[in-house]
């Protein structure tokens, strides 16, 4: 059985309608013409434009059957903030419901995230067919429970878990939970030594880079672990540099967490020579200090974890998400793709997703940007007086993702400055493009860098049209200085529409207020620059 859900309900700020209990928006006048910046509630010129307001309890009176379904009449009962006193028909709620979620991006478009949002038809079988079982019940469910641990042992065959030694797995609701779990790990083992070493064990600390996902310092806020960030530096591709991360560390240290790849720009950070500039330390120190792999998306695409340091690991199927504690059928359909694509399967995969990458990368070195994936080693890779590798396999490439981040070439720049690269992310949206803009991590803050992950519905001819709609954008910034004004008007008008009581957004969501220093009563500052990305 599992245990009751918490819901946290925090009051609105300022007056309430104590008739409908929603938040009351002022307008700043009566007179529209003498305050131009007047700001409208939406939902009162909605309801005052509707005919017959007076009759709009009519629907509970009874309503008349024809050919068409009264999608409006069901809705208008619907109230949006509060739980309905009646139920309404569930071809009705079915409706409203796929209606309002068709204003969401389209996820084949939406190239900022790395979750992959397709499976063959026989998956989606499996997951519905399976999709009513709860995987904590294990005496209910004994054969998912069966095939959840044939995924641990896979994977702990992939990953070259040591023979003879006994590997401890489980399925978690993503990746942050995962990280979770080792960080734990890492943090009870350094106590229970410290302990043993009549030492102080009250204050553990942790190491990463500052390109760590969120999920790192939310670990390290939770548990009570110092965060100790390692600075990125560009030349050093946005990731962790192992010999910076050396003094950071101490005897407190619980563990280094090390990331494959990076959300920024997919590189994978050297866990090799992290271990062995960790032996070094423990040789000269005696400090013994263990890694985690952050893995959640490179799991699968760097197979070699046999470094004896590392002693824990997450990665993701990226796949579904079901409404119980631990559902059966993301796990079944994980087994699914174990079976269906094998070892093999993967790898093709993988590198039809990297071909596609570099095919995107090359195409933006030739016009007005500059992208971060080069070859590996230039000299022994290259064909003579060729730029790229004679070999397409990915060996030939610095280790990563299937990611291309990018950003407008210094001379685009230098002869369009008034040009912001934030726009580009705006104007791909109208295309239907999700392409994130946003700035680096701690040490290369001032750096905006566009991002493309390729996963395996981007095919080729859909990146050839990335490209066209890329320079298309790109161009239309170029012709004149009123395109440009036109996109910082939208900009203005974006950043006014983000300082609006919006209760769609803002319900449910943790007030900034109650995070600061109860004596002093100021706000706390972010510990680190890590963000989702």
């Amino acid at each position: 059985m599992t245990g009751p859900t918490l819901i946290y309900v925090i009051p609105a700020q300022g007056p309430v309608h104590q008739a409908s209990n929603k938040p009351i928006i002022h307008t700043a006048t009566e007179n529209a013409h003498e305050d131009k910046g007047k700001v409208l509630d939406a939902e009162e010129v909605i309801a005052n434009s509707k005919d017959h307001p007076h009759k709009k309890h009519a629907a509970h009176l009874g309503r008349t059957h024809h050919q068409s379904w009264s999608r409006d009449e069901d809705g208008a009962r619907a109230p949006k903030y509060t739980m309905p006193e009646f139920g309404m028909p569930a071809k009705a709620a079915y409706q409203l419901l796929h209606d309002e979620t068709a204003l969401d991006g389209n996820p084949l478009l939406n190239l900022a995230s790395f979750v992959h949002t397709w499976m063959p038809e026989e998956a989606d079988k499996l997951i519905t067919e399976n999709m009513n079982k709860n995987q904590v019940d294990l005496d209910e469910y004994p054969a998912a429970t069966i095939i959840h641990n044939r995924c641990i042992s896979m994977l702990a065959d992939l990953w070259k878990a040591p023979e003879g030694g006994k590997v401890i797995g489980t399925s978690t609701a993503g990746s942050s939970e995962a990280i979770m779990l080792g960080g734990l790990a890492m943090k009870k083992r350094w106590q229970e030594s410290r302990k043993a070493a009549g030492k102080d064990h009250y204050h553990p600390n942790i190491v990463f880079g500052s390109n760590a996902q969120v999920a790192l310092e939310k670990f390290a806020r939770y548990f009570d672990v110092e965060t100790r960030l390692v600075p990125v530096k560009a030349e050093g591709d946005y990731i962790m540099n192992p010999q910076d991360a050396l003094e950071y560390i101490d005897e407190n240290t619980i563990g280094v967490m090390v990331i494959f790849g990076s959300t920024y720009t997919g590189h994978f950070e050297d866990v090799q020579e992290m271990s062995r500039l960790l032996d070094e330390l423990q040789a000269e120190k005696g400090f013994d200090i263990p890694i985690h792999v952050d893995a959640a998306s490179g799991g699968f695409m760097r197979l070699v974890f046999d470094v004896p340091r590392v002693v824990s690991i997450n990665t993701s199927g990226h796949k579904l998400d079901w409404n119980f504690s631990k559902p059966a059928a993301p796990i079944i359909s994980q087994m699914f793709n174990f079976l269906n694509l094998g070892f093999d399967g993967y790898k093709k995969i993988a590198n039809k997703d990297l071909r596609n990458a570099r095919l995107l990368s090359r195409a933006l070195e030739k016009t007005y940007f500059n992208n971060i994936h080069r070859p590996a080693t230039p000299s022994a890779a290259l064909g003579k007086g060729s730029q790229h590798p004679k070999d397409d396999s990915p060996e030939y490439y610095q280790m990563g993702l299937p990611v291309v981040s990018f950003k407008l070439s210094d001379e685009f720049k230098e002869k369009y400055p008034y040009v912001k690269q934030v726009w580009i992310q705006t104007l791909l949206r109208v295309k239907g493009w999700i392409v994130p803009n946003y700035n680096g991590p701690k040490g290369a803050e001032d750096t905006e860098i566009l991002r493309v992950v390729v996963r395996e519905t981007l095919s080729e001819d859909l990146i050839e049209r990335l490209i066209v709609d890329l320079l298309e954008t790109t161009e239309s910034l170029m012709t004149s200085d009123g395109a440009a004004a036109n996109m910082m008007a939208s900009t203005t008008a974006l950043d006014i529409l983000k300082n609006r009581h919006q209760p769609d957004r803002e319900h449910g969501r943790p007030n900034e207020d109650n995070f600061g220093d109860a004596e002093t009563g100021t706000k706390k500052e972010q510990a680190g620059f890590s963000r989702q990305c």
